[in-house]
């Protein structure tokens, strides 16, 4: 019995003058004949043949494309004993289902014959007039400029950029000025072939790509990032194809943005400088909450509304701005001038009426309150120091002791807050974080506690059933143990 065998030819860059006579002769020789695309302009050559153009239609990721393709031919090649498989190009250049074709020769699913062909970068080489060796020249598949290019600064010639939304992914993969400039190759050796000349900020603006584009990239300043990009790449599949980050939207993942960002103060908190191994906490949950900034971005890039390039390009230009004593020619020697002009600029920049413009209201009450006397502070309305904020604390607990005398809930609850937010007065003439200050006695507060419990098993305490004296003699007890340095069993 003979083997199943498929036979590759290339169809050339463009037309039929540039397909060979030994494509033209298999073409002929071999009955049954399969075609990639038919979106080539020497598709003619191949005469009767099956084109793969609905699977493009039906199958949701190239992968599949490739894998659906594969899997047809060799079925066929098993019924007829040999079938012809024509691909624009030369076979063996960024010609994905060859690929899959030569692993399957390799496990013995098949036999399989390549032919040679004339390539796209003959041409190319030849319009941009350089030679690919000298200028050391990195042929790139488009689908995978993140990864294949990481590291590169150029010569990149990339192909497989056939729309402009793949112009748009290489575009986002590096963090470039904007100026470097790109040479995009469209429809090579047509009679309407066009060599253009843009620039990297344009790439995705200046023409309408279609199956016949190339790039040639001369230089980058700045090499490709393999990292954001892959990671960009995964929140955008998952989107697509998960279920539950299918459902979500941007109110839906409040939730879960804040929960990440405490995690993240977590991790930060637990940092010890002698222990390395702390790190790793950090990198994961800083992942995590990268991963819920990416989530958004993607939910408006799918709405046609922003991208993550924006995101990026709008704080790296912003704090561009806000810094003009690094990227321009104002001074400023103190912490105290840095922030007076960044203030000055946000006001002019957001065109803000009112001091207390721009503070989050959805941000915890303390850091609320924080904020608020901040922006207030700043335009003199506040105690020249701690001293003056000092006697507010008294003041406000001498009124809720009135009022709780009253019994009225609401007024109760109104001088509470107005003693909490003298106790934030305080602390902000301190530098202290409330925020912060508030956690720690809650840690401590816990430490102390844990060990009290475990004081009262060591003893045979039962807490639940224990007078308020019994449970003060083993607070005391577990605070000497913190005092004196001991460790806690």
């Amino acid at each position: 019995m003979t083997a199943a065998r498929v036979t590759v030819v290339g169809l050339g860059p463009a037309g039929p003058d540039y397909v060979t006579d030994l494509t033209r002769r298999e073409i002929e020789r071999v009955a049954v004949r399969f075609i990639r695309t038919t979106r080539h302009p020497s598709a003619v050559v191949v005469g009767d043949a099956t084109s793969f153009d609905d699977v493009y239609e039906q199958a949701d990721t190239f992968d599949d494309v490739y894998a659906e393709i594969t899997r047809r031919l060799i079925a066929a090649a098993e019924q007829h004993g040999e079938v012809l498989y024509a691909v624009p190009g030369p076979p063996l250049v960024l010609e994905r289902t060859v690929r899959h074709l030569r692993q399957a020769a390799t496990d013995g699913r098949v036999q399989l014959t390549v032919h040679p062909a004339m390539s796209f970068l003959d041409i190319a080489y030849a319009r941009l007039g350089i030679d690919p060796v000298e200028e050391r020249v990195t042929l790139v598949d488009g689908h995978e400029f993140a990864t294949a290019a990481a590291g590169l600064t150029g010569p990149l010639l990339v192909a497989h950029t056939h729309a402009n939304w793949v112009l748009s992914d290489i575009k986002l993969s590096i963090d470039a000025e904007g100026d470097e400039p790109v040479v995009i190759l469209q429809r090579l050796g047509e009679p309407d072939e066009a060599i253009v000349h843009t620039t990297w900020a344009e790439l995705d603006r200046t023409v309408e790509a279609d199956h016949l584009t190339s790039i040639y990239i001369p230089t980058l300043g700045t090499p490709v990032g393999a990292a954001l990009v892959r990671f960009h790449q995964l929140a955008r599949t998952l989107r697509e194809q998960c279920p539950w980050d299918q459902e979500q939207t941007h109110r839906s993942l409040v939730r879960y943005l804040l929960e990440e960002t405490y995690e993240v103060v977590d991790a930060l908190e637990a940092l010890d400088p002698d222990d390395p191994t702390t790190d790793d906490a950090l990198v994961e949950e800083l992942g995590d909450l990268l991963y819920q900034i990416e989530f958004h971005a993607t939910i408006a890039e799918q709405e046609g509304r922003f991208t993550m390039a924006d995101v990026a390009n709008g704080v790296h230009d912003k704090l561009v701005r806000r810094h003009p004593h690094v990227f321009g020619d104002v001074e400023a020697t103190d912490t105290d001038t840095v922030l007076s002009n960044w203030d000055a600029i946000k006001r002019a920049e957001k065109q803000r009426t009112s001091v207390f413009d721009g503070v989050p209201l959805s941000q915890p009450s303390l850091s609320y309150a924080f904020a608020v006397q901040r922006k207030a502070a700043k335009v003199g309305f506040d105690w020249p120091s701690v001293e003056g904020a000092l006697p507010k604390i008294a003041e406000e607990a001498d009124e809720i002791r009135a009022a709780i005398a009253t019994g009225d809930e609401q007024h109760i609850a109104d001088e509470l807050g107005d003693l909490l937010f003298s106790v934030v007065n305080v602390a902000r003439h301190l530098d202290v974080e409330p925020e912060a200050a508030l956690r720690a006695a809650v840690h401590k507060f816990r430490r102390r506690f844990e060990h009290v419990e475990r004081l009262a098993v060591e003893q045979g305490v039962d807490l639940h059933a224990s007078d308020l004296a019994t449970l003060d003699a083993l607070w005391d007890q577990a605070k000497g143990f913190e005092v004196n340095g001991f460790e806690t069993p």
